[in-house]
């Protein structure tokens, strides 16, 4: 929460519900992302209390991350009083429509009576399925006006299983050749991964589920590659694509000359189970075969020591990443060298980027730490976008919450630099640079995490970093570790 003037008898109220919980944090996108961290890992709705208008659109970024992600969200959100609105005070906004951005489900207060059903409603819609981002305004004077009326409980809806038609018509296609099964959704655990490895055939995941089963022993389903040169090849041979949860792959961007879905023209997209559906139980029903033989490789081994590289970096993390660990990414530019040696860390789950919008790393990290305090918690998080939300560094030092932090510092927008010359824009000259360039000044994150209760240290070599990474997996709370790329 970041509440204002118009929330103060909610933030009053938590005095009389000691089963609510109050996580202050120091700015609204790390409410909105931390919120998101939580509904990954539990499977229910936090709730995010943001004052007015202004203090909802602070934190659309993240809602907008959880939208993609298909997290259920409660957002209280405070109104003026009612007579207040008609002076057109300095923070008066139209609140409703900044909600609208990133969800369908908005609902405001109509009366004292009416704030018990209005959230009961809320958070039933939060839950969905899918789930989603659900919105209540509650003007101050209802919540400050007494009320004997209180909403019913709300009531989870589970998911349904598809039709048998539905699994029927995916059966078929498996049957002829050039079929793939894309998963999405909440369809890529550890359960959905091993019935999808049973159908036989090829398995790919999407890039922008909430939470993937990861690591060693999980069935192998690659990601859709992220940039279309390479999305493109990976798809070219697939005619019939049955979806899981999931939606016909597309570009993360337009780029010249270059289609928008990655799937060839003509691909047949057969849905086995729409986003709302149960598509583990649809891979199940599915599946027909035994169980895929895996490879069970051993554990990696440390690199030698030396600069620290993505390489380096990358095997260092799946050497000592804990078993059922829980990895936060907005790695950007590093990800893919990062990822392809996490796949043989120790089993795990990964919450990958989803919508996009840049700041979701640690405050998801965060949420996630809250959600699941007996799993460490691990951000990798670029040095550019980390510093969107560093405030969530805060609020981990004050609730000593087991999150460490690994830092990539390249002092660059990295993702920039690629993005310029897939554009054909490929303009780099010393004016352009300044716009990427984030090492004039360096940035301080030893200094900066210092600076919130975070304990911090910097490492340039393989050495330096498997020491603090190690010693942080043997501690509880918040670490962070800047590691220096070469």
């Amino acid at each position: 929460m970041n509440p204002g003037t118009s929330e103060m008898h909610f933030v009053a109220a938590l005095e009389r519900v000691p089963a609510m919980h109050g996580y202050l944090c120091l700015f609204e996108g790390v409410c909105s992302g931390a919120a998101d961290g939580y509904a990954r890992v539990s499977g229910n709705p936090a709730a995010t209390l943001l004052h007015l208008g202004p203090g909802l659109a602070n934190g659309l970024a993240n809602f907008h991350n959880a939208r993609k992600a298909r997290s259920p969200l409660v957002s209280i959100v405070g109104e003026h009083a009612t007579p207040h609105l008609k002076v057109d005070a300095p923070l008066t906004s139209d609140v409703a429509a900044f909600a609208r951005t990133v969800s369908d489900a908005v609902r405001t207060v109509l009366s004292a009576d009416d704030v018990g059903p209005a959230v009961s409603e809320t958070v039933a819609a939060a839950w969905g399925p899918p789930g989603q981002v659900a919105h209540v305004i509650v003007p101050a004077d209802y919540s400050w006006s007494e009320t004997s009326i209180t909403g019913p409980v709300a009531v989870r809806r589970e998911r349904a299983l598809p039709c048998d038609d539905a699994v029927d018509r995916a059966r078929s296609a498996l049957r002829e050749s050039g079929t793939a099964i894309l998963l999405g959704g909440t369809a890529v655990n550890a359960r959905a991964l091993e019935a999808a490895g049973r159908t036989g055939d090829r398995v790919m995941t999407a890039r922008n589920v909430a939470k993937i089963a990861w690591g060693r022993g999980r069935f192998p389903a690659p990601q859709v590659p992220y940039f279309p040169e390479f999305a493109l090849p990976f798809l070219a041979d697939v005619r019939r694509l049955i979806l899981v949860e999931a939606e016909a792959p597309v570009s993360f961007f337009a780029y010249p000359d270059t289609p928008g879905y990655m799937a060839p023209d003509g691909c047949e997209m057969i849905v086995l189970a729409r986003r709302d559906e149960d598509g583990t139980g649809a891979l199940e029903a599915l599946a027909s075969g035994p169980p895929r033989a895996l490879e069970t490789a051993s554990p990696p081994g440390l690199p030698q020591d030396g600069p620290l590289t993505l390489d380096s970096l990358g095997l260092s993390l799946a050497a000592l990443l804990p078993e059922d660990s829980l990895v936060a990414d907005e790695m950007v530019s590093s990800a893919l060298k990062i990822l392809t040696h996490l796949n043989q860390a120790a089993p795990h789950e990964f919450m990958p980027v989803t919508g996009g919008a840049i700041g979701q790393g640690l405050p998801v990290a965060l949420g996630a730490a809250v959600a699941a305090p007996g799993r460490k918690v691990v951000a990798l998080e670029a040095d550019g976008s980390g510093m969107y939300t560093l405030q969530a560094l805060w609020t981990m030092a004050r609730h000593n919450l087991d999150v460490t932090i690994v830092i990539f510092a390249n002092r660059r927008y990295r993702i920039l630099d690629i993005e310029m010359k897939r554009t054909g824009a490929n303009a780099f000259g010393p004016i352009a640079n300044q716009m990427t360039d984030i090492g004039t000044p360096p940035l301080d994150w030893v200094a900066l995490s210092h600076g919130c209760g975070v304990a911090a240290a910097r490492a340039a070599t393989v050495r330096q970093f498997t020491d603090h990474f190690a010693d942080a997996m043997k501690q509880h709370g918040p670490r962070l570790i800047e590691a220096v790329l070469s």
